[in-house]
């Protein structure tokens, strides 16, 4: 296939429905309880809700909601640390738009830039090296997040403005890892999930090899898998097959970009400029080793947090906020109790509901506006 339609094909698409039925009818897990596949992507989560996959597929079947949402994992604490240093003088704190309204302790990003405080949102940590140029007597702070997906570009603005010799550019880096956060979701208590849907940007920057633990170690079966409704049907379709056959492997049916030892153009960068810190905090999951990247020695000059002097300080959420639940996939969206309620889009009370890929964002928005139900029973 080579056109966006091709990839959304309404025929194709009862085809493999009809194939994924008649797997789940064969595989004797499903006699006594769902299928659970957990999509670790929130790309993925959007793509499911806004064509209605979720609907369409036969009840034995089940999606649980993974923790890839990059801003929905940021705890309240890093956020404090942001606007920490966006109320000092002479600062420029510069951020992706979906960080501006995760809630701190008592504010957000945007709030305090309601008050007063120079916050811009970015497309690219290039903006932010621009700025810098343009503003020599500020000092300007690039907020960096996501999974090694956005790690590179991060890398490569430091890298450059090293070598312009920029010194009133920093990062405040929160990037974060694939690999130890699955290791923490397989290793939680209770935690029930049958085989993954791998995210397809990380897993164009690292490869597939880095997954081949999953299988090996905990015999689960993952597949890298794009963001169309066929990529999606057709990877279900493949952990099926290998649930029915009782295999664990690691596949790739995003192949069209994704190969299995990564991109070495992204990856170099990373390896230059970053390392990892021994632990870091997770909205609802903890404390977890080595899921998150610093500066290195050699681009301390760059660091916010050496800059600003800051702290790493644990903030507990608050109990009305079931997050953490949501992540890692013990609740759905709407069974949380603020859910629609307390906590909205308009009025959001937890990172989950305020990033375009948090998992109670992609309920509210599509889960009850879009009713295939109906139309599968139609057409049965």
């Amino acid at each position: 296939m080579k056109y966006v339609d091709e990839f959304r094909d309404p025929g194709q698409a009862k085809k493999i429905l009809k194939a994924i039925a008649k797997l789940c009818s064969e595989i004797k897990l499903a006699e006594d309880r769902p299928i659970q596949i957990m999509e670790v992507c929130g790309g993925h989560t959007h793509s499911i809700f806004r064509y209605g996959l979720n609907q369409l597929l036969p009840e034995k079947l089940d999606f649980v909601h993974g923790p890839g949402c990059p801003v929905c994992v940021l705890p309240r604490s890093v956020i404090d640390n942001c606007i920490r240093i966006a109320e000092n003088e002479n600062v420029i704190f510069t951020t992706f738009g979906d960080a501006m309204r995760v809630p701190g302790s008592s504010k957000s990003l945007l709030d305090v830039k309601a008050e007063g405080c120079d916050i811009r949102m970015v497309y690219s940590p290039l903006d932010a090296l621009t700025l810098a140029k343009k503003n020599p007597e500020k000092r300007v702070v690039f907020f960096g997040l996501g999974f090694e997906t956005t790690m590179p570009s991060t890398a490569l603005s430091v890298m450059q403005a090293e070598k312009e010799g920029v010194d009133n550019f920093y990062l405040f880096c929160n990037h974060i890892t694939i690999i130890p956060t699955i290791k923490a979701v397989l290793d939680s208590p209770g935690m029930r999930i049958d085989g993954f849907l791998g995210p397809g940007h990380v897993s164009l920057i690292i490869g597939t090899k880095p997954y081949d633990f999953i299988a090996h170690e905990y015999h689960k079966p993952l597949v890298a898998a794009g963001f169309e409704p066929l990529d999606i049907l057709q990877s279900v379709w493949m952990i099926l097959k290998q649930l029915k056959n009782g295999e664990a492997k690691i596949e790739n049916q995003y192949a069209r970009l994704v190969k299995d030892t990564g991109n070495a153009s992204a990856l170099n960068p990373i390896a230059t400029v970053f390392e990892l810190r021994d632990f870091f905090e997770w909205r609802g999951l903890g404390s977890i080793n080595h899921s998150g990247v610093k500066v290195n020695e050699k681009y301390r000059a760059f660091d916010a947090e050496i800059e600003f002097n800051l702290k790493a300080v644990t903030v507990i959420d608050p109990d009305v906020c079931q997050c953490g639940e949501v992540l890692k996939g013990i609740l759905k969206p709407w069974q949380c109790k603020v859910f629609g309620k307390g906590c909205t889009p308009e009025t959001p009370l937890g990172a989950l509901m305020v990033s375009t890929e948090g998992a109670c964002s992609a309920h509210y928005s599509y889960g009850k506006n879009i009713d295939l139900i109906n139309i599968k029973t139609q057409e049965q």
